[in-house]
């Protein structure tokens, strides 16, 4: 039988890499761990497969967090007999020497093995939004994208509320779509969005060619160098967007996660999706799939009473058999699928 070490390790460097709240990290199975192991090799390999992690040398959680990280490794330690490990404490100075800074980094490593690095606010709102950093409903639905490539492979996506962009570039980076639509429309967002595009590989294309796409824009010729898939930003408000617009983007699948959370946005959000639905002109209506947090079971109930209101039908899509970089899912995040 496998050694437990090699999975708890790699356990640890997921969740760390990602920052995901320290007391959802593995901390009772180190324990047990090192109350069996021989020495401190064990921390050894953790402090190099998380701290010192080439992604973490690049791309660092917040200075808080990797203190704190730390910290509590130190506390392992010293609750074991093993010596004192220099390693340990000197990463601490390091960290103890940095100046905290609004931004941090999340890196998520793919069930395939890629990486997708984002750049965020430390704070939950910040600069007058909450879109400045990733949602729980974010991470769950490009799960479940991840284990439906087909939905999205050689077609042309349209995210409604991107915010910093981990589902879109999780789906670029494994679903092969033909065509990205990020969207969003707070200036800042926007920002943040094109930054973290550019960090994972993806050259935007340049302003104002969203809203004008034609079919053969969607086609790869025969011989030529282009990016696969295409990736566009778009500034776009659900409420001046027209239906004009909205059919020159031609999507074939349409995503969106945590945008139902407040009933005024619920308002708009509909009036988007009766837009995408009278602006198909001769084509299908495009697959819509919505992730949301139910924070407020109210909120979610209304949502849903103000589909049924507009003709809308929807039904639930069953959860996940299994959560390859989300080790601690909420149970309170859903998907809807849509018919518009």
């Amino acid at each position: 039988m496998a050694e437990p070490q090699p999975g708890l390790v790699l356990r640890f460097q997921r969740r760390f890499l990602a920052a995901r709240p320290l007391r959802s990290l593995p901390w009772q199975e180190l324990e047990q761990s090192l109350r069996t192991a021989r020495g401190s090799a064990l921390l050894v390999d953790i402090l190099h497969k998380t701290i010192l992690h080439p992604l973490c040398v690049k791309y660092p959680p917040s200075a808080k967090y990797r203190r704190c990280f730390l910290t509590e490794l130190i506390k392992k330690l010293e609750s074991t007999a093993a010596e004192p490990l220099d390693e340990l404490y000197e990463a601490l100075a390091d960290v103890l020497k940095e100046e905290e800074s609004t931004y941090c980094y999340k890196n998520y490593i793919l069930p395939t093995g890629d990486c997708v690095s984002l750049s965020e606010s430390t704070a939950l709102i910040s600069r007058g939004t909450t879109g400045l950093v990733t949602w729980e409903a974010a991470l769950h639905l490009a799960q479940w994208a991840l284990q439906n490539p087909s939905v999205f492979r050689d077609r042309t996506i349209l995210e409604l509320g991107s915010g910093i962009g981990f589902t879109g570039i999780a789906i670029c980076k494994t679903c092969q779509p033909r065509t990205f639509i990020f969207s969003d429309c707070h200036p800042c967002v926007l920002r943040q969005l094109g930054e973290n595009i550019w960090l994972n590989g993806f050259i935007p294309e340049p302003d104002m060619t969203w809203s004008i796409q034609t079919e053969s824009q969607g086609q790869k010729v025969e011989g030529e160098k282009s990016q696969n898939p295409k990736v566009i930003v778009a500034d776009l408000d659900w409420g001046s967007v027209t239906e004009k617009e909205l059919l020159g983007l031609r999507a074939d699948v349409v995503i969106a996660a945590d945008v139902v959370y407040d009933p005024e946005i619920i308002s708009a959000f509909i009036g988007m999706l009766q837009k995408l639905s009278t602006s198909r002109a001769d084509r299908k209506a495009p697959e819509v799939f919505i992730a949301s947090t139910i924070r407020n079971p109210d909120t979610y109930q209304l949502f849903q009473a103000e589909l049924d209101k507009v003709g809308i039908r929807w039904q639930m899509i069953p959860a996940h058999s299994s959560c390859n970089f989300l080790y601690d899912v909420q149970p309170d995040v859903t998907i809807l699928q849509l018919f518009i």
